[in-house]
C-alpha cells in the first residue's frame, strides 16, 4: 500500500492536471475567433466542389483536398496571446496536383456564407496558375478580376463576402504601419486592382479567407531512401494524416562521433526534431501519429541504418525457385512523361508470369449460390441459334424449298444445285473481354471488417469467369503489379484460347498481393493482347483498389497522366476500358481517367451479382 505522502502527491497531481485541462479549454474557447456553430466541413462539400472546379474549366486532373495549417505572425488580441492561439491558420492554395482548401470553414456567422466561400475559392483556383511568380497582393487582385470577368454571375456573391470580411477585420483595430497595411488589403478586397503594392509592417497580415496563398512546398525533396544493399526500403501500412506537412532534412543528432555536450537550450528544440525513421517506420504508436499531426513541420534525417529486415524481405523479389514462372524476357513499352509532354519509348519492361505449382480446384462453396444465379442470368443472354433456310447444304430438308424445287422442275426451271436444305448456326456476338486485376501490395488491406481487398478481387474474378463463360463470350484474365519500370509483372490467369475450368480457378485462388501499381504499362500490354483478337467489340475490364503508383517517380500526377494516356491509346485502338473499384475515394480521380460513366464502385463481393448483369448490358448493348 502506498504511503500517505505518496497518495497525497498523486491526488495533487491529478487535481493540477484537471484544473489545467479545464483552464486550457476555457481560455481557448474564450479566445476563439470565427463562428464554430456555423462551421462547414470540406468532407461534405468536396464532391460538389470538385464538380464545380471542373465546370469552371479547372484542370480535371486536380483533386480537392484539405490544407494543413501554417504558422503565421499576425496581430493577436490579449486573450489569444494568453491562450497561445491565433498563430496557426488553414489557408487555400493550389499546386500541380491538388487544390488545397481549409478542412473547416467558420469565417462567417451562417453556414450558407461559409459554403459560398468554398465555392468562391474553387472558382479562384480554376483561374490560378500552377506556379506563382507575382507578389501575393497583385496576384490575388488579378485573379479576382479575371474570375469576375469570366463569370459575372459571381459578382454579387463576391461583393457580399468581401464586405462581410472587411466588417469582421475592422473589429480588430490596428495602429501604425500595421494599420496602413490593413487599409491596403481592405481596399484591395472591396476594389480589386486598386492597390499595387503592400506596405511594409512587422509580422504578417491577418489571413485573407477570400484569397489564395503560394503553394506550401517542402524545403527539401523528401523521397524514399534506398538501403545499403541498393534495394529501396518501403513502408508498411500508410496512415492518413490531417493534410500535407512541410518537411526538411536535418543532420542526424544521434549520428555524431565524439563527446556529446548537453546544452539547456536544446530542451526547447525537441519538438522540432524527432529521431524517427519515417522511411521505414513499422510502429503502431498512436501517440507518435498525434504528435506528427500537431507539428507544423516534420524534420527528417538519414541515419544510415537499414530499415527493418522484415520489410526488406517482404518487398525484395523472391528467388527463382520460389517465384512464379517467367514466360520469357518480357517486352518493352512506352510511358508518358506529362512534365515534358513526351512519350518515353521502350521505357517499361512487362514480364509475363505463370503461377508455380498451383492445384486445380472447384469454385469455393460459399460462391456457388451467387455463381448459379449469375449463370442463369447470363445463359438467358447467350446468343440464340439462327435457322438458315434455302441452303445448298445442311442437316435437314427445307420442306417449303423442296416444294418450290419440285414445281420448278416440272416447269423446267430447276437449277443444277437445288437449295433445299436448312441448317442452324449460332448468332455469334463477336465480343472479346479481358479482365485485368490489380495485385498490388495495397490489396492486402481490409476492405471491411471481414474481407481483405485481395479476397474481393478473387471473388470478383470467380464470378466474372462464371458469368462470361455462361454468356459464351471470349474472355481472358490477367493480374499485374510492379516494382519500378523495369519489372512490371503480368500474371497469366486465363488466356483467350484456354477454356474456363478448375485449372483457372486454382490460379485465381493462388493470387497473392504483389508490389506496386504501374497501371499505364499494364493497360498497354492488355491493349496489345486485345488488338490480336478478331472481334468487333473489345472490352478491357479492370479490377483495382486505388491510384497508380510505384517506387520511382510513378506517383501523383505523373502516374495519373500516364494511365490516362494509356487509356486514350486503348480507345484509339478500338478497346473500350471500364473500371470496377473498391476505392472509396474513386470519384476524385476515376472520372478523369476513365470517364464519368466508365467506372463502378463496389464495397464487397456480394454486390457483384447485381452489378454484373447491368455492367454486361451497358458494355455489350444487349437486352435480356
Amino acid at each position: 500500500m502506498p504511503a500517505p505522502a505518496t497518495l497525497y502527491q498523486q491526488e495533487m497531481t491529478t487535481m493540477e492536471e484537471a484544473v489545467g485541462i479545464r483552464w486550457h479549454n476555457f481560455i481557448t474557447r474564450v479566445a476563439r475567433t470565427g463562428f464554430p456553430a456555423a462551421a462547414v466541413q470540406l468532407d461534405t462539400e468536396a464532391p460538389r466542389l470538385a464538380m464545380v472546379f471542373r465546370a469552371f474549366g479547372g484542370d480535371p486532373a486536380l483533386s480537392v483536398k484539405p490544407s494543413t495549417e501554417r504558422r503565421l505572425r499576425p496581430p493577436r488580441g490579449f486573450l489569444q496571446k494568453i491562450a497561445g492561439t491565433g498563430l496557426n491558420h488553414a489557408l487555400a492554395w493550389r499546386d500541380a496536383d491538388t487544390v488545397r482548401l481549409p478542412e473547416t470553414l467558420a469565417v462567417f456567422p451562417t453556414p450558407q456564407a461559409n459554403r459560398d466561400l468554398y465555392l468562391w475559392l474553387v472558382a479562384l483556383a480554376s483561374e490560378a496558375p500552377q506556379s506563382v511568380v507575382e507578389q501575393w497582393l497583385p496576384m490575388n487582385q488579378r485573379l479576382v478580376t479575371a474570375t469576375l470577368d469570366r463569370y459575372p454571375g459571381l459578382l454579387s456573391l463576391y461583393k457580399r463576402l468581401a464586405e462581410e470580411v472587411v466588417m469582421l477585420r475592422r473589429e480588430h483595430p490596428l495602429s501604425g504601419a500595421q494599420a496602413r497595411r490593413e487599409a491596403c488589403i481592405q481596399a484591395a478586397l472591396l476594389e480589386p486592382g486598386s492597390q499595387t503594392e503592400l506596405p511594409g509592417a512587422p509580422g504578417d497580415p491577418l489571413p485573407v479567407p477570400l484569397w489564395l496563398y503560394p503553394a506550401d512546398t517542402v524545403q527539401a525533396p523528401v523521397s524514399r531512401r534506398d538501403g545499403p544493399d541498393g534495394t529501396p526500403s518501403t513502408p508498411g501500412s500508410v496512415r492518413q494524416g490531417k493534410g500535407r506537412k512541410r518537411g526538411e532534412y536535418v543532420d542526424d543528432a544521434e549520428g555524431r562521433d565524439g563527446l556529446i555536450v548537453f546544452r539547456l537550450e536544446s530542451l526547447f528544440s525537441w519538438s522540432e526534431y524527432i529521431p524517427l525513421d519515417r522511411c521505414a517506420d513499422d510502429s503502431d504508436d498512436d501517440d507518435a501519429q498525434k504528435v506528427a499531426d500537431d507539428l507544423e513541420k516534420l524534420s527528417l534525417s538519414r541515419s544510415g541504418q537499414p530499415g527493418a529486415s522484415r520489410l526488406r524481405l517482404d518487398m525484395d523479389l523472391p528467388s527463382a525457385a520460389e517465384d512464379d514462372i517467367p514466360l520469357g524476357d518480357g517486352a518493352l513499352f512506352p510511358e508518358w512523361d506529362w512534365r515534358k509532354q513526351t512519350l518515353r519509348t521502350r521505357h517499361c519492361r512487362i514480364i509475363p508470369y505463370l503461377a508455380r505449382n498451383t492445384q486445380p480446384c472447384a469454385l469455393p462453396p460459399r460462391l456457388a449460390p451467387l455463381a448459379q444465379r449469375l449463370r442463369c442470368q447470363f445463359e438467358a443472354l447467350r446468343p440464340q441459334r439462327i435457322r438458315m433456310k434455302r441452303q445448298t447444304a445442311g442437316t435437314e430438308l427445307d420442306l417449303q424449298a423442296c416444294v418450290h424445287f419440285a414445281t420448278d422442275r416440272v416447269l423446267g426451271r430447276a437449277t443444277a444445285q437445288p437449295a433445299i436444305w436448312q441448317s442452324e448456326r449460332p448468332a455469334h456476338r463477336d465480343l472479346a473481354c479481358l479482365v485485368l486485376a490489380d495485385l498490388s501490395l495495397s490489396t492486402e488491406a481490409w476492405a471491411d471488417n471481414e474481407h481483405q481487398v485481395i479476397e474481393v478481387i478473387r471473388d470478383g474474378l470467380h464470378l466474372f469467369g462464371e458469368a462470361l463463360d455462361a454468356g459464351d463470350d471470349a474472355f481472358a484474365m490477367y493480374g499485374f503489379s510492379s516494382r519500378r519500370r523495369d519489372h512490371v509483372r503480368f500474371n497469366l490467369i486465363k488466356n483467350f484460347a484456354e477454356p474456363w475450368g478448375d485449372p483457372v480457378r486454382g490460379r485465381i485462388q493462388d493470387l497473392r498481393p504483389g508490389y506496386y501499381t504501374r497501371m499505364g504499362a499494364a493497360i498497354r500490354q492488355a491493349t496489345e493482347i486485345l488488338k490480336d483478337q478478331p472481334a468487333e467489340q473489345r472490352l478491357l475490364l479492370m479490377l483495382t483498389d486505388g491510384k497508380p503508383n510505384d517506387l520511382d517517380i510513378y506517383e501523383g500526377r505523373y502516374g495519373m497522366e500516364d494511365t490516362r494516356h494509356a487509356l486514350v491509346e486503348a480507345r484509339r485502338a478500338g478497346v473500350e476500358p471500364f473500371c470496377v473499384t473498391i476505392d472509396q475515394q474513386a470519384s476524385d480521380y476515376l472520372p478523369y481517367l476513365f470517364g464519368q460513366q466508365r467506372y463502378q464502385l463496389i464495397h464487397q463481393a456480394s454486390e457483384l451479382p447485381e452489378l454484373l448483369p447491368k455492367l454486361y448490358l451497358l458494355l455489350t448493348g444487349r437486352t435480356p
